[in-house]
């Protein structure tokens, strides 16, 4: 593997240290770095128009119906970044609500047409891989990647990050981007970055070329101890009242969900990252960034970009609306206000971003008991499943080779096929997929490229803007499907997945967007906004001067009263 390995589990794993503040038999250990609240200077802040620090908080399928469902019981850090600038209703505005592609509109202000990132994987038609298939966090030119393996990259991203465009106009901004997965962390800091760092299934780790960090190594060993020792339930026989109306169990397939306390079995790091565990990890790690890069306290605005992921394996392991996912809020409050706490005992001017990458469906086995009956496993069926020689008879051609490579939603034909073959193979391939009752639409790359961007708002757009947002040719498949709103791409549950999100519908392209600066008054605006405007906004607040035409979203006025923080062209 081209990374450099940190730390070794086994090694680790025998070094007696304390376990984190999710342990319920033993005393609870204080996070890495907690300090305690302290009372901000409003008064020095306000003199500051320039904040030293922006810090992105990116918390992976943290969809704007959980934000709902569960602003009411925030008292830590949500509520206190609720005190800010609100816009419950922001959207990640394309077909494509993965990852990988809603990651990366959150700090290029671009949408996936234009930064390449058009879904987690993608067909490459020259790729030497038997099934096509390239990592959209890959660099796929290196020998040594794989998809089981890949060599970690930024490079598929085609436009700068907020950092890229920070650092380009200051050498001396430092960078730094922290989460437990690898695209989450390449798509907020971009190829650019003073560090990166991310969770290999071993150890938080970075790129090859860069130098370790021993204090990373450290907490690393701690990561390793809790995981080699196991955890009993999150929080304990302390669950809240307003988690206990949502515990009930399910069953799908051979997999039972909606009771579970998020426990650890020793040495199964799958639950450990199935629950805030992973996240105070990633916040543990980001902190240490902090101090040892002296983020903020430099002459010049820095970037912090963190991505939060344990909501999404939540989410994908046990569903979005059970006592799993309300203990993982639960968690994801109190974790928000220590690291905060953090913050401001640096003594350091910042502003907070958070939003989300893509919102999420809950299992549909939940779904159907409560009121939506329409939802749905997705069935291949023969259809599909016989789609080779289906196109073969349809189109009457005959080609020595495989004809078409499908991942997810994306269908490619093999570039080989040309002329009146190709368009008979593409007219059969969209008339056998239009025939599956489980899904909704069918464009084909003509379709696309005929598409206009949407001009209107997000929440107006069709089906097929939708879609045009995430297309880029040479990226996306010959044709792309769409799925019935309630049906789920999770065709057959297993251990950490039964659920899922990627779809065109809001519950998976809604999404809460909060913006918080200490000492500076908020406001709430329902009216739908876009995760791409968030970049926009961000330059404007630090005065970094971006080329005319860089973002596709818009800059945000932060300022409730006359002032605006866009400047006199802005909103």
């Amino acid at each position: 593997m081209n990374m450099r390995r940190l730390v070794s589990l086994a090694a680790l794993a025998t070094i007696a240290l304390p376990l984190g503040a999710c342990a319920q038999a033993t005393a609870e250990a204080p996070p890495v770095s907690i300090a305690p609240a302290r009372t901000v200077d409003t008064r020095a802040l306000e003199q500051n128009e320039t904040p030293d620090l922006v810090v992105m908080i990116a918390v992976d399928q943290f969809s704007a119906d959980l934000f709902a469902q569960y602003r009411s019981h925030f008292t830590g850090g949500l509520a206190r970044l609720s005190e800010g600038v609100v816009f419950p209703s922001a959207f990640q505005g394309h077909a494509a609500t993965e990852t990988c592609p809603g990651h990366s509109t959150l700090l290029t202000g671009a949408r996936p047409a234009r930064s390449g990132i058009v879904a987690n994987n993608w067909i490459d038609t020259s790729s030497d891989r038997p099934d096509k298939v390239v990592y959209c966090a890959e660099d796929s030119t290196d020998p040594a990647s794989s998809r089981r393996k890949p060599v970690v990259s930024a490079r598929n991203l085609l436009v700068p990050t907020l950092g890229e465009w920070m650092r380009d106009a200051d050498p001396a901004t430092r960078s730094v981007a922290v989460s437990s997965k690898d695209r989450a962390t390449m798509m907020l800091g971009g190829t650019d970055t003073t560090a990166s760092w991310w969770w290999d299934g071993e150890a938080y780790v970075t790129h090859a070329d860069r130098d370790g960090d021993p204090k990373v190594d450290a907490l690393n060993a701690r990561f390793a101890k809790e995981i080699a020792d196991g955890d009993g339930p999150v929080m304990g026989a302390t669950i809240p009242d307003f988690c206990r109306r949502v515990e009930r169990r399910f069953t799908a397939g051979p997999i039972g969900f909606g009771d579970g306390k998020l426990a650890v079995r020793p040495g199964n790091e799958g639950d450990w990252r199935r629950s805030p565990r992973a996240d105070r990890a990633t916040l543990a790690v980001a902190l240490e960034q902090l101090d040892h890069y002296q983020l903020g306290q430099g002459a010049t605005t820095d970037i912090l970009a963190i991505s939060l992921s344990a909501t999404d394996y939540v989410g994908h392991a046990y569903g979005n609306n059970g006592l799993e996912m309300c203990l993982q809020m639960s968690e994801l409050d109190r974790m928000l206000a220590s690291f905060l706490d953090n913050l401001d005992a640096r003594g350091v001017d910042y502003v907070v971003a958070l939003s989300a990458d893509h919102g999420g469906q809950d299992a549909p086995e939940r779904l159907d008991e409560q009121a939506d009956p329409g939802a749905a496993r997705f069935d291949p069926g023969e259809v599909v499943q016989m789609l080779e020689g289906e196109i073969r008879q349809r189109a009457g051609i005959t080609f020595p080779d495989r004809v078409s490579y499908a991942y997810a939603s994306e269908f490619t034909l093999d570039p080989r096929i040309v002329g009146d073959d190709r368009k008979r193979a593409l007219k059969a391939l969209k008339e056998i997929l239009l025939e599956h009752p489980q899904i909704e639409a069918v464009f084909t790359e003509d379709e696309m490229q005929a598409t206009p961007m949407p001009d209107v708002n997000v929440q107006d757009w069709t089906i097929r803007q939708r879609a045009r947002a995430s297309w880029r040719k040479g990226r996306s498949g010959d044709v792309s499907i769409l799925l019935k709103r309630g049906v789920s791409g999770v065709i057959e549950p297993s251990e950490g997945y039964i659920a899922t999100h990627g779809s065109v519908w809001d519950y998976d392209r809604r999404v809460p967007l909060l913006f918080y600066r200490p000492g500076r008054a908020g406001f709430e605006q329902p009216m739908p906004v876009e995760t791409v405007d968030i970049a926009p906004t961000l330059s404007a607040l630090i005065g970094l001067e971006v080329p005319g035409g860089a973002f596709d979203g818009r800059c945000l006025d932060l300022d409730p009263g006359e002032g605006n923080t866009c400047g006199i062209d802005g909103e």
